[in-house]
């Protein structure tokens, strides 16, 4: 009964667990970001190609 009791009043792992759920809601979050970023980054990179491929169509004529 006293090994119960010490194993239940017993804390020790209980940071590496609240660090762990910590990291675990980071990079959960930072994958949100990114994802949702991508659809920006997308759009800027298409945006930049049409417009260098116009000033090369113009500077070519």
């Amino acid at each position: 009964m006293t090994f119960l009791r010490n194993l239940w009043n017993d804390e020790q792992g209980q940071d590496l667990i609240e660090y762990t759920l910590l990291m675990a809601f980071v990079a959960l979050a930072s994958a949100a970001l990114f994802i949702g970023a991508g659809g920006s980054v997308k759009g800027i990179w298409t945006t930049t190609n049409s417009q260098l491929a116009a000033a090369a169509a113009s500077a070519s004529s």
